[in-house]
């Protein structure tokens, strides 16, 4: 059976949806893998628990959501190019209605590609509003060291100290200004050849292990279109197992990129003037352990993400209400 074609503003609508909401779910954790991969030094939190926990007590509940906004406005274009692309990619690289394993992965390809144009400086403003507060706490423990000897606590120190500690409070508008008045838009553009790097492999993992997935049971059209007929149970299973899969593998990628969109370091931390560069210093002063910081955090945001993502995409919201609206 041919493939249905596919209806680019309802996929874009279906996309835009499934992120805003996969968004809201898990961008806490999210906010804990940029902290995490960011320590260098001074280790401030231990683990993605421990890091949240801090965080709610030094920033309040919100805290947690600190960047948020920006995600929120940018991740309905960013998902809508994603999940639009591939469908595209897919129908073009299709022939009789069959798309091989080769042609799977280069939809996935194109896909990763076309998104960064979006994700780039998302994530570059995204994680100078997360990592503010780690900074704060950073400078919160070296404070509190200095004035009452060895292991400090970040809690204790606030409660001797209130409202003399509370982190700064960028804004995403005030950063891009910024950005655009003193680097032109290569600064909001930064990492943009790491990203790429994260986000084309990514991609290339993702959306062939999520049709073959969701193809499972499906002995007819299986290398057709992934989402006709499939269960919406099943949609969401492949996509969080596809989607916590390709987020490990990439793991050491993502860090690369975190580093390098980090404007502001904490005292004693590496800046790094390139890919090849980031590596090197890691290597050498963190070891190989370090390219796989937030490998778990990132599963446990990936997953569900794109469990929703695909969920909601395949429910076909966009053409619910493309059809309220014709």
């Amino acid at each position: 059976m041919a493939e249905k074609k596919v209806s680019l503003p309802a996929k874009l609508i279906n996309g835009g949806v499934a992120g805003l909401v996969g968004v809201t779910c898990v961008f806490p954790i999210d906010l804990a893998k940029t902290r995490l991969q960011n320590q260098q030094g001074a280790h401030v939190y231990s683990g993605m628990l421990d890091c949240l926990a801090k965080t709610i007590k030094m920033e309040g509940y919100f805290g947690m959501y600190r960047g948020a906004a920006v995600n929120l406005t940018l991740v309905t274009p960013e998902k809508a190019i994603k999940l639009a692309a591939n469908d595209v990619f897919r129908q073009k690289l299709s022939k009789d209605g069959k798309l091989a394993l080769w042609g799977e992965i280069l939809a996935g390809c194109g896909a990763g590609t076309c998104q960064v144009v979006v994700t780039t400086p998302m994530e570059m403003l995204k994680i100078q509003l997360q990592d503010a507060g780690r900074l704060a706490a950073q400078r919160t423990v070296a404070a509190s060291a200095s004035a009452t000897g060895p292991t400090p606590s970040l809690v204790a120190s606030r409660s001797a100290q209130p409202g003399t500690n509370a982190p700064p409070q960028p804004s995403a508008t005030r950063i891009t200004l910024e950005l655009l008045k003193t680097r032109g838009l290569r600064g909001l553009y930064k990492g943009a050849g790491a990203t790429l790097m994260r986000d084309v492999p990514f991609s290339m993992i993702y959306f062939p292990l999520f049709a073959n997935l969701n193809a499972v049971g499906r002995t007819e059209d299986r290398h057709s279109n992934p989402q006709e007929r499939a269960p919406f149970l099943q949609s969401f299973v492949a996509g969080c197992t596809a989607g916590s899969v390709a987020a490990v593998a990439v793991t050491p990628l993502d860090v690369i990129k975190t580093r390098l969109q980090t404007l502001q370091k904490g005292e004693g931390e590496d800046s790094y003037r390139g890919i090849i560069d980031c590596v090197q210093r890691v290597l050498k002063r963190e070891g190989p352990s370090a390219f796989l910081k937030g490998a778990t955090c990132r599963a446990l945001v990936i997953a569900p993400l794109f469990g929703i993502a695909q969920g909601v995409y395949f429910l076909g919201v966009g053409e619910h209400v493309l059809g309220l609206l014709g």
